[in-house]
């Protein structure tokens, strides 16, 4: 059973929206003109007639302006604007006739890395910080802005008999937006025949001087409450939620250019929210930890936990036969299956050595588990080997994301019930880390779906 609104994104209706987040998962401000960063274009279609449902007015919606349901609190607050603007155009785009949940739509979701630690905009773990002096990409007051966003809205070509829409745009400002010139620049296209296999989603991200830190994910998303690193109510296109070990995720990548060495590329990338005591997140920034997952595919990506780096490593590895391998095991342990792991900042019992995660990049603490292709994951249809996957290596995927998380650490308090693994985000995607010079990803993406294997929650 697919827990996805449309499964395998074959349904020629279409439901895509974009969000812009700034680095700590908000908003910031608005780009001049653009309104705020959230945009939706959904369409039902009748032979090979569009009946689009979200306007251009609607997706240019931005701070001080009403719409219907927005409460008098977001009207003039940037951050809070921006939430309720994705839940109204979810409810212009949602599928409410579907069992057992409404759904909304696929979500292109694009950060910008960039941290101004004078701004005083990003929380250190959840708490409230004033400016500080600190080791970010920043090019001075500004750096932190949303995108110029442009849309292609969907159209049917009869000259190729194909649906075909997109969004694109530039962080830089003061740029034309074209391609190159030493401009940033992303682009999704997606595409489709009528009634004929998949939609593509075809993805263009590229860094520049100003802007060396930028990501680029496909996100099926909850269709309510918290999704991956955003801590307000959500919508997206997961119409139930999966739960370790009992879904398989589906998926076609084409990666045409991987990025550069710094290019982070997610195979898959899934992401929650539970408390260290192992219950469910309820919004307390202070108490909640989003909890990441991410197999990277890059074969530039090095191991960076190892015998001598123990603290870049989770505390014990789990074989699929449930062995448990303890890091400090040399002859046994994994090192080159984890990329790297950090616990969450707001722990309490953790065991050295230990990296905590970056506390400014989400609107609360974080755990991050990286992996790296390895024969230990060959049970789960995940790579094996460095460049599976990788440029000009076009796979179709099923992987066994429920098995492998179910068995991977992520810290709780000790004595506490084991939390309930239960993930309201998968995504594809890079994110072009601190790149020294520019780069260009370029990749398509198919056939996605999230199978589960038994009844989810």
């Amino acid at each position: 059973m697919s827990a996805l609104g449309d499964p395998g994104m074959k349904k020629d209706g279409l439901r895509v929206a974009f969000e812009g987040w700034n680095f700590c998962n908000e908003v910031g401000q608005e780009a001049p003109g653009m309104g705020s960063p959230r945009a939706a274009d959904c369409f039902d279609l009748s032979s090979s007639s569009l009946k689009h449902k979200v306007s251009e007015a609607d997706n240019k919606l931005g701070v001080g302006k009403p719409f219907p349901g927005l409460s008098p609190k977001a009207l003039n607050n940037i951050d809070l604007y921006a939430v309720e603007k994705e839940l109204y155009l979810g409810s212009l785009c949602e599928m409410q006739d579907d069992t057992p949940n409404p759904w909304q739509y696929w979500m292109v979701m694009l950060k910008n890395g960039n941290f101004d630690t004078k701004s005083g905009l990003c929380p250190n773990n959840g708490k409230k910080v004033g400016p500080f002096a600190g080791n970010f990409p920043c090019f001075g007051p500004g750096c932190m802005n949303q995108p110029f966003l442009y849309h292609q809205r969907t159209n049917f070509s009869d000259v190729d008999d194909t649906l075909r829409g997109g969004f694109s745009g530039t962080y830089d400002l003061g740029s034309d937006g074209n391609v190159g010139n030493g401009n940033s620049y992303f682009e999704v296209v997606w595409e489709k025949k009528i009634g004929v296999g998949s939609w593509v989603f075809n993805h263009k991200l590229m860094t520049s001087k100003k802007y060396p830190w930028l990501m680029l994910y496909l996100r099926a998303d909850a269709s309510k409450g918290f999704s991956g690193g955003y801590h307000y109510d959500t919508r997206g296109m997961m119409k139930m939620l999966p739960e370790s070990p009992n879904f398989k995720v589906r998926l076609t990548l084409d990666i045409k250019k991987g990025g550069g060495p710094k290019s982070q590329f997610y195979l898959i990338d899934i992401g929650s929210c539970w408390k260290n005591n192992g219950s469910p997140c309820d919004g307390d920034v202070l108490t909640d930890v989003t909890r990441y997952s991410e197999m990277i595919i890059n074969p530039a990506t090095q191991a960076w936990c190892s015998p001598t780096s123990l603290k870049s490593c989770p505390p014990f590895h789990i074989t699929p036969d449930n062995v448990k391998i303890y890091r400090n095991d040399t002859a046994n342990f994994p090192y080159g299956a984890y990329h790297y792991y950090c616990a969450p900042g707001n722990a309490k019992h953790l065991e050295n050595p230990v990296d905590t995660c970056d506390p400014y990049s989400n609107p609360q603490a974080q755990e991050i588990v990286q992996l790296l292709p390895h024969p230990i994951w060959a049970e789960y249809g995940y790579p094996t080997k460095q460049g599976d996957g990788w440029e000009g290596d076009v796979r179709t995927w099923e992987l066994d994301v429920g098995g492998l998380s179910s068995r991977l650490y992520f810290y709780q308090d000790p004595g506490t019930r084991p939390a309930r693994r239960i993930w309201s985000s998968l995504d594809v995607g890079t994110e072009i880390f601190v790149s020294d010079q520019e780069e260009m990803a370029e990749w398509s993406l198919s056939d996605f779906d999230v199978l589960l294997t038994s009844p989810g929650p």
